[in-house]
């Protein structure tokens, strides 16, 4: 595996030569945001002008997020069930519970930010339910 990486404040870089894939790792003491990003993001994220690289990365397609930041109980969404392959460098860690597939699917068709995720997360849908279809008795 062949990664080249760019890291700031709060945020880190990483372009996989081998998948052509992008993707950022955000957040800091209990909070964590995993990020598939364009080649565009990646660009120009450590340009000199941009004063906020996590707002420039939070463009891109969410995959996994955990939030332990006091206001409320620490969660865990998983948008993308393929994380750890889409971004194999990134330590990750659960917080408090993991939300269910349905909670999360419900939450990418209303929210408008999530629209990036509609798509993946219908096609997993659908397997489930020809899974579970599977193993219903005739």
């Amino acid at each position: 595996m062949s990664l080249e990486f760019k890291e700031g404040s709060g945020w880190k870089c990483c372009y996989d030569t081998e998948s052509g894939l992008y993707t950022a790792q955000t957040g800091s003491m209990g909070n964590q945001d995993l990020y598939e990003i364009t080649k565009e993001i990646y660009d120009h994220v450590d340009d000199p002008d941009v004063e906020w690289p996590e707002l420039m990365i939070s463009n891109g397609r969410l995959l996994f997020k955990a939030v332990d930041d006091r206001c409320g109980p620490p969660y865990t969404v998983v948008l993308d069930s393929d994380y750890q392959t889409i971004c194999p460098w990134a330590k990750t860690r659960t917080a408090g519970r993991v939300w269910g597939d349905d909670m999360t699917d419900a939450v990418v068709e209303v929210f408008a930010s999530q629209e990036n995720n509609c798509e993946q997360r219908r096609r997993k849908r659908r397997e489930r339910e020809k899974r579970e279809d599977t193993h219903l008795p005739e």
